[in-house]
């Protein structure tokens, strides 16, 4: 690599591992928010449930309904199936390799939880969920939902050997199939043993840069399983080595700048608004849900 090409190259500014916090019998590991980092805008947390396997006749993912407001979750099922439904009418049941994007916007209860087959038999279960920011003027959006399986993502084989699911955003003539109402750009990666991929990111933009599993190095410093590797904002490029089979979820958005307030399920700019967003739930104006 040129000097030239070294320095359009982003660096590696810290690296914040998964904290375990178990939900009952769900393994989760937690990088964001951290110690170290509260936000990193316009990301706002990512939980790691699992990979385990459940015995036949389980309990199943304990997410019953729950309100959300002020942002959006994206949600990855590496292994194993999810359900979900809410109060917009929206129901899908998404499988491995498949994607889940709500916009919560000015209010919704959702339920994400196993589908009957899986509580009966039983088996492999894996799933990251991310949550995205609204900037204020976008916070009170229509809630809308979209449920990808596998065959809708646009997989795309990298010069390197690497293979990139294209989930939102645009990629080298590719777009995802979510339109998002802010520009994020949204993919996971899988690279081979050796594999070495140049990801092109505009300058400005934040990435989001998460190793779910194997060894990589990330601009030339060894990176570790279950850390989110915080990246500077120069440079047009993150260059990626694999000295072992890895998948990472990586995407990058536009940086937002406004004061977060955050209670729970709610997040918006002032406490104001969550007191707001809390009043709006209990009278009902979210809508109801029941499964």
């Amino acid at each position: 690599m040129s000097l030239a090409s070294a320095q359009s190259v982003r660096r590696v500014v810290a690296q914040h591992p998964s904290k375990r916090d178990d939900i009952g019998d769900l393994i989760t590991r937690r990088p964001l928010p951290g110690p170290q980092l509260e936000q990193l805008d316009p990301f706002l947390f990512l939980n790691h449930h699992g990979p385990q396997t459940y015995p036949a006749n389980n309990g199943g993912l304990p997410f019953g309904p729950h309100p959300h407001r002020g942002f959006e979750t994206v949600t990855f099922i590496l292994q194993g199936s999810l359900a979900h439904a809410d109060s917009a009418k929206h129901q899908s049941v998404i499988h491995a390799g498949g994607v889940q994007w709500m916009t919560a916007g000015s209010g919704i209860v959702h339920a994400e939880i196993s589908p009957p087959e899986f509580l009966r038999d039983g088996g492999p279960l894996e799933i990251l969920q991310l949550w995205v920011n609204l900037p204020a003027h976008l916070k009170m959006s229509e809630p809308r939902y979209v449920g990808l399986q596998q065959e809708s993502i646009p997989a795309i084989a990298l010069p390197g050997g690497g293979e990139l699911s294209l989930i939102a955003g645009e990629w080298q003539g590719d777009t995802g199939p979510i339109e998002t109402l802010t520009g994020i750009f949204m993919s996971t990666l899988r690279l081979p043993t050796g594999a070495q991929e140049r990801l092109p990111v505009a300058p400005g933009r934040q990435v989001f840069l998460y190793v779910v599993e194997g060894d990589v190095t990330v601009g030339g410093e060894p990176a570790k399983p279950h850390h989110l590797i915080e990246v500077d904002r120069a440079g047009d490029s993150l260059v990626i080595d694999a000295s072992s089979d890895a998948r990472l979820l990586f995407g990058h958005g536009e940086v937002i700048d406004e004061p977060v307030y955050s209670h729970g399920p709610f997040v918006m700019n002032t406490r104001e608004e969550i007191v707001q967003a809390i009043e709006d739930y209990q009278h009902g104006r979210f809508g109801g849900l029941d499964v």
